[in-house]
């Protein structure tokens, strides 16, 4: 069977992929941890090394990696607990988080398709009150101090003719916030991580990675101030599912299936299809409410 590039953003796919190749990771640290209560499994990929970015193809940095496998039974409380959990995982990599910040958040994607609209979602839900703290201050919240969290939604290309990275570099340099916070839809390599897994990363975002889609990187470097990042994978490659159901029926030997197939060339021609769930429009509401809900919580908890 020939060899496929098959895409994708998490850098957890990317280190089940190369060690199951049997190449030995230097320069990367990988931990686990189950949450007993509720079955969340937190995965930390730390890249350390230039060999270890080179290997992996993400940018030196933290990879945190939430995967809730009981997303999707609209469980609301359990969907809370999935924001509560990002909310912690995200306050553990914001810079000094004891100090009050201005926190620009970008919401990164096409309103207008469903799939990819995670990030103007996200914006939707947000606690704004970047123009009220400069107006009154904190007292207007009945609170001693408060990050200030500003919201931009930049769109895509084809809709504004600008690359969202010269957008946000722009606002960047006129507003000057603490910290920028990155959200975007992600492709994954497993369907089984397909809405509901989450990655927040603090190496930044290169936009459109995923899908062969590339355009300039939002980071540390490219901003001048530190870049977080949140995704959820919302697409799959689709030579990825068909793929994985013909070495399926390879290793189940069934030969009647496989007949006349041939799936090299098959595979070939959708290199660039990518699938998503019929409910998707649904899935959308529900993890837009809990992305938001860790921001918020995240950027200013209660009390």
């Amino acid at each position: 069977m020939s060899v496929f590039a098959v895409r994708t953003d998490l850098a957890l796919e990317e280190g089940e992929r190369i060690r199951e190749s049997g190449v030995e990771i230097h320069g990367v640290i990988l931990e686990e941890e189950t949450r007993p209560e509720t079955g969340i499994l937190v995965t930390r990929v730390k890249i350390e090394t230039k060999n270890g970015s080179k290997i992996m193809g993400k940018p030196i940095g933290t990879y945190v990696t939430l995967e809730a496998g009981q997303l999707g039974n609209d469980e609301e409380e359990y969907q809370q607990e999935v924001a509560k959990e990002l909310s912690m995982q995200l306050q553990k990599l914001i810079p000094d988080p004891e100090t009050e910040k201005s926190v620009l958040v970008v919401g990164l994607g096409n309103r207008q398709v469903t799939a990819d609209a995670l990030g103007p979602r996200v914006a939707d839900r947000l606690f704004i009150n970047r123009h009220i703290i400069l107006e009154f201050g904190a007292a207007a919240y009945n609170r001693k101090k408060m990050n200030r969290v500003s919201c931009l939604v930049p769109g895509v290309m084809a809709q504004t003719g600008m690359e969202s990275a010269e957008i946000v570099r722009g606002v960047v340099k006129e507003t000057k916030p603490d910290l920028v916070l990155v959200v975007d839809a992600l492709a994954a390599r497993s369907t089984k991580r397909l809405n509901r897994t989450f990655q927040i990363s603090d190496a930044g975002i290169y936009p459109g990675s995923g899908v062969g889609n590339h355009r300039n990187a939002l980071t540390g470097e490219s901003l001048g101030v530190p870049v977080l990042a949140i995704g959820v994978p919302t697409v799959v490659d689709a030579a990825t599912i068909v793929g994985d159901a013909l070495r399926e029926m390879e290793q189940e030997n069934d030969s009647a299936l496989l007949q006349n197939r041939e799936h090299p060339q098959a595979l070939s021609g959708l290199n660039n299809m990518y699938v998503t769930g019929k409910d998707i429009d649904e899935t959308i509401l529900y993890l837009s409410e809990i992305v938001s809900n860790g921001i918020n919580r995240a950027l200013n908890p209660e009390g």
